[in-house]
């Protein structure tokens, strides 16, 4: 093992834990934001019927993606425990933290032995990024992840760390057939809690296995594997796994940002483009640049043709870069260099961690932060436990698109129209019309009535505006939350 200075190492590995510490202060607080909503409203159908929970987001019997084997435990763990469901959340993000805290400090030893690999890991797969704020679930920045740690999104990543290791493993050693056939049902279950981080898992796994250029029996062993995948994907009872490979053309318009502004998010990683140039310069096999070709091929190819839901492969494309930067300052070579490459790897990180600062918003309260970095904090969505102590679990609430739709159903309720695209749900779009024609200005009472009794409607919630124009349409006030919304019940 290569000798370096014992302050630098333990300056990585403090800068590191530090890192990780600020997410664990985060998990207490919970943000809410993005698609926290869902996740939570999920685990509430699961605590109340684990066998049919129907549609997590409106009252229908249809299937969902989000029923995976993930959010099963922690049906189960609510079921049993009676926690509130966000406190389970919270569970649930520090199993996914420290899955993904593991998974990457074993894959990276199996890339380089150096103590200061896996810290400077780590941080580089934290802030090596660019100079535009970017969240988004499967993106594992600082902020996205203070904002995500709780999806299974994070879970899924973590698994795949370690099905990376695991692999790299098996296949240089010429592991049996007992260790091919878990790696495969390991593969599955990623593949069940999160698709596109599935998609991410499954490039890796590919170049690791290229990069092992392994033998004949491995090669049948591996064979197995996939099959045993296979068959839990296609057994699995929650969802048809691959009736999400023809769900594409309703979810590009949602994704088409994911190939915005690439330069302003990304620059940062070009600095581990050059270190993938010098790693494929001493092994034309190496993982890591595996691993980015396969990336790049898939979030290229998707740009090009238009299925811009490919972009959530980005992460198969960053995290090899983000890593090779990394390890290039602890890489083989004169000292000198090493020294120079952490240097400027050093003012990258900070360079990225200076855009991220406004996480520390979510543990400091905002009152205490220096000016610079309260400016970088982006306020949380505020709840709707107002509503609960009128709404039960299973009412109908009619809520406008957007926030008031994604949220809601964390609390048991269900809206008419789902806050997401549904892929499984068959009327999606007629809810949705439904949903704007209640809300539009000049609706006649006696439609607004028709469309609050076909969906079984027992509470709406809009803004003050509604209450003049709408309680001849039997509506009664019941209760004002922030920013001026307004509980109505519907009278019956």
């Amino acid at each position: 093992m290569r000798a370096a200075p014992r302050p630098a190492v333990l300056a990585a590995q403090a800068a590191a834990a530090v890192a990780v510490l600020l997410l664990l202060l985060v998990i207490v607080r919970l943000p809410w934001a993005g698609d926290l909503g869902m996740h939570a409203a999920t685990v509430q159908r699961l605590r109340h019927d684990l066998v049919d929970p129907g549609n997590p987001l409106v009252d229908a019997d249809t299937p969902s993606p989000y029923y995976s084997p993930w959010m099963l435990v922690l049906g189960c763990v609510a079921r049993v425990s009676r926690l509130s469901v966000f406190v389970v959340l919270r569970l649930g993000a520090l199993a996914g933290l420290g899955l993904l805290v593991t998974g990457v400090w074993r894959y990276v030893r199996t890339l380089d032995g150096h103590r200061a690999a896996p810290a400077l890991a780590v941080l580089s797969l934290l802030f090596l990024w660019g100079t535009a704020l970017f969240n988004w679930s499967g993106f594992h920045g600082l902020n996205s992840l203070a904002l995500t740690v709780s999806y299974p999104s994070v879970f899924a990543l973590g698994l795949a760390f370690h099905l990376w290791a695991w692999l790299g493993r098996a296949a240089r050693r010429g592991a049996g057939w007992g260790t091919w056939l878990g790696l495969g049902a390991l593969w599955a279950v990623i593949l069940l809690c999160h698709q596109f981080s599935g998609v991410v898992a499954s490039l890796g796994a590919a170049a690791t296995v290229l990069a092992a250029r392994p033998g004949r029996d491995t090669w049948l062993r591996l064979a197995g594997g996939v099959a045993l995948a296979l068959g839990v994907l296609l057994l699995w009872p929650y969802y048809d796994f691959f009736a999400l490979l023809g769900a594409g053309e309703g979810l590009e318009a949602v994704h088409r940002p994911l190939y915005e502004d690439l330069l302003g998010r990304y620059w940062l990683v070009l600095l581990g483009v050059v270190a993938l140039g010098v790693r494929w310069g001493r092994d034309r096999w190496d993982p890591l640049v595996l691993f980015f070709a396969l990336g790049v091929v898939v979030v290229a190819a998707g740009g090009l043709s238009g299925h811009y839901s490919w972009g959530r492969a980005l992460p198969a494309a960053l995290i090899p870069a983000q890593l090779a930067a990394a390890l290039e300052a602890v890489a083989a070579g004169r000292r000198a260099v090493r020294a120079g490459w952490a240097c400027v790897l050093g003012a990258a990180l900070a360079a990225g961690a200076w855009t991220q600062a406004g996480t520390l918003g979510y543990v400091v309260p905002r009152g205490d932060l220096p000016e610079a970095v309260a400016e970088k904090y982006r306020q949380p969505w505020a709840g709707y436990h107002w509503m609960t102590p009128w709404v039960r679990y299973g009412d109908v609430v009619m809520a406008r698109a957007g926030r008031p739709a994604r949220q809601i159903p964390a609390y048991g309720a269900y809206t008419v129209a789902p806050g997401y695209p549904d892929f499984f749900l068959p009327d999606e779009g007629r809810r949705a019309e439904a949903v704007r024609r209640y809300f539009a200005e000049g609706t006649p009472d006696g439609e607004r009535g028709e469309i609050l009794r076909a969906y079984g409607v027992r509470w709406v919630v809009a803004g003050a505006w509604l209450g003049e124009g709408a309680r001849g349409a039997g509506l009664r006030e019941v209760a004002r939350g922030p920013g001026g919304q307004v509980l109505y019940a519907v009278k019956r």
